[in-house]
């Protein structure tokens, strides 16, 4: 996926899920996407699990990261609770209650979300360290 390679996903994302791959730029940032949606009863559909990489100019770091998702995210960034996370990369992310993210190269973000809070912060980062780079740049 855009030089990435997902191997974990939770047992939730699994043979009830449908993957779909988007690409789209917002605010001079490239994105790819893939979603993991279920079907509701009573109709719809629900994300389970999505996972996007993130190229622009503006991502310089991991701090322009959190700027820039505070502000794709609609969140307020002196309010946005986030904890550190390593990864076996080396890679340094930060995490909240429904997304991880980190910078695996200048210009570079990945971002693995639980936005409907199904799958919990265990398994949100289990999934998180499971995204390897192939060629992140």
């Amino acid at each position: 996926m855009d030089g990435f390679t997902v191997t974990h996903l939770p047992d939730r994302v699994g043979t009830q899920t449908t993957p779909a791959d988007f690409t789209y730029e917002w605010e001079d940032v490239a994105f790819t996407s893939r979603v993991w949606e279920q079907a509701k009863e009573g109709g719809g559909f629900q994300v389970v699990l999505q996972i996007l990489v993130l190229r622009g100019d503006a991502l310089t770091d991991l701090t322009a990261a959190r700027a820039f998702l505070a502000h794709y995210h609609e969140r307020d960034p002196d309010t946005w609770e986030l904890a550190d996370f390593d990864r076996e990369d080396g890679d340094a992310g930060l995490y909240g209650d429904t997304e991880a993210f980190w910078a695996p190269a200048e210009r570079v973000v990945v971002e693995v979300r639980d936005a409907s809070g199904l799958l919990g912060q265990e398994e949100l980062l289990a999934t998180a360290r499971g995204v390897l780079t192939e060629n992140p740049a």
